[in-house]
């Protein structure tokens, strides 16, 4: 937790929390009910916050920011309310949509009687014609200038990158430093910039429910260092204890080739990596520290830039990372839900069945059923896991290099390498949603069940709902090799629990694979 004294804010407000999903709004939540707040959470998805360690000590609330009834809804009673919402993405649709989100909420904050609006954004370079900022920092910039317009006191709080674990920024600068003893870089690792620690940023957040109504206004917030990215990979290789890198800048990698670099070599996919990247061609530092007065510092803090990325690295070896980058739904990611027997009533819905006795008990089977992806694999044939993983990430998907938030526990909304946590009943059912670019949507599901004669059972079940033509012709152009993949993938979780049994004292026993396939129209 952040250090917070609890009597500095006075008062104990009813705080609204957008985002509460995505990697600040799922630390901030704890954060305002540390410092004793309530808290209501607006999501699109509920479900997402159910396995979240704080979700019964707050109201949560199904909505989204473009629909102005549920906004309006979720407002209701509500006395700071904090904008957490962000696309990553380029193009005029995505600002539009931004620009069109924060009206809305401004115009609903108003109505249902808001007394503050809080708004986390990007660092801007000063002297800079907005229209030359990345799409990313231009939209920022305006949704800023949308609450501070408005009739509602806004404190917009600007960073430039965060420094925490599991943060997009943290993890590109984790990976290309540890991946790459040798590098060659774009030119904008010569470019200043100030990082800030995410419990510094999580503090000026929660301070902010505080400030007097007659605060409205942009604060710019940093640590105490100003580098440049080159000297953030050399740094994080000191604190790491990683041999020095030899960073070689050319001028040749444009914004868009940058992001595909990035793409290649860390987690983060080319679509989050290019807004990011773009923004790192700005020279972005703090030109004022006011935001001390209202929100006073700490002994230590701001975090200097080394500490906090050993704290980010512990965080990230003590697998205590309580959410990440792709906490948040990935643009374009298919969000339907599985189509349940009653409810569906029309097109193909095909499926891959796999059925199988295990010598072991339920409970070391779903062991290693909750324990799949990331570093332990996906207990099927590699090379055909790491092949389809390199499509996704040639066509723009988010690829295999997401893993796991923790490496032994799932909850609903967790990403899982490709594949997003949709729903889990401890002990039983894994039902993922895939986030792969696909031509349709497809589902796994895996349980651990016991048969009417007390065995434990192995049950398997992938689906795939196709889109158009191309869809069918997908389905059927790799059904040939799911004997392979899902089958292995069967018969190697069943060993696996096997296997932890028999570290007991009990002797393998082989199963079989009871296979089906079938189509529904």
């Amino acid at each position: 937790m952040v250090t917070t004294d609890k009597q500095q804010n006075g008062e104990r407000r009813h705080c609204l929390v957008t985002g509460a999903s995505g990697y600040i709004g799922g630390r901030l939540v704890p954060e305002l009910l540390d410092a004793g707040h309530r808290v209501r959470c607006l999501v699109r998805t509920p479900d997402k916050l159910r396995d979240h360690p704080w979700s019964q000590e707050t109201d949560i609330v199904r909505g989204d920011v473009t629909d102005a009834d549920s906004v309006g809804d979720a407002l209701r009673g509500i006395e700071v309310a904090y904008y957490l919402v962000h696309t990553l993405g380029t193009g005029s649709a995505f600002e539009e949509t931004d620009r069109r989100a924060a009206r809305i909420f401004a115009e609903q904050a108003h109505a249902a009687g808001v007394q503050r609006i809080v708004y986390l954004g990007g660092l801007t370079p000063r002297g800079v014609d907005e229209r030359s900022l990345s799409p990313h920092l231009r939209s920022r910039a305006e949704v800023g200038r949308v609450f501070l317009d408005g009739p509602v006191p806004a404190t917009v709080l600007r960073a430039a990158v965060v420094i925490g674990s599991g943060s997009a920024s943290f993890e590109m600068l984790r990976y290309l430093t540890e991946r790459l003893p040798v590098m060659v870089t774009p030119s904008w690792v010569h470019t200043r910039t100030q990082p800030v620690g995410i419990r510094d940023v999580l503090r000026y957040l929660v301070g902010a429910a505080a400030m007097p109504a007659e605060v409205d206004r942009a604060f710019d917030i940093g640590g105490p260092d100003v580098l440049t990215y080159r000297e953030m990979m050399r740094r994080y290789a000191v604190v790491a204890g990683l041999r020095r890198r030899l960073i070689v800048p050319v001028p040749v990698l444009t914004p868009r080739l940058s992001s595909h670099w990035v793409g290649l070599i860390t987690p983060v996919p080319a679509s989050i990596a290019r807004p990011l990247t773009e923004s790192l061609r700005h020279e972005v530092v703090c030109h004022e520290r006011d935001i001390a007065r209202y929100v006073p510092d700490l002994p230590g803090r701001p975090l200097p830039f080394d500490e906090a990325l050993a704290l980010a690295l512990r965080k990230v070896r003590d697998a205590q990372v309580t959410t990440r980058w792709s906490s948040a739904a990935v643009p374009g990611a298919p969000s339907d839900p599985l189509p349940t027997d009653p409810d569906w009533a029309g097109g193909s819905l095909y499926e891959d069945n796999r059925e199988l006795c295990v010598d072991a008990s339920r409970a070391s089977l779903w062991k290693v059923v909750e324990g799949i992806g990331g570093d332990n694999g996906w207990y099927s044939f590699p090379l055909a896991w790491a092949v389809r993983g390199w499509l996704d990430r040639f066509v723009g998907g988010v690829g295999l290099r997401r893993g796991r938030r923790d490496a032994e526990r799932l909850r609903v909304g967790d990403s899982l390498d490709f594949w997003r946590v949709e729903e889990i009943e401890p002990g039983r059912l894994l039902r993922l949603r895939a986030e792969m670019r696909l031509p349709g949507l497809a589902w796994l599901e895996m349980y651990a069940e016991t048969d009417p004669d007390g065995r434990t059972r192995y049950r398997q079940r992938a689906l795939f709902h196709p889109r158009g033509l191309l869809g069918h012709a997908y389905w059927w152009s790799v059904s040939p090799f799911h004997a392979v993949v899902f089958g292995g993938m069967a018969r190697n979780i069943a060993q696996a629990a096997t296997k932890g049994m028999s570290a007991h004292g009990r002797a393998p026993r082989p199963g079989r694979t009871r296979p089906g396939k079938s189509a529904r129209h």
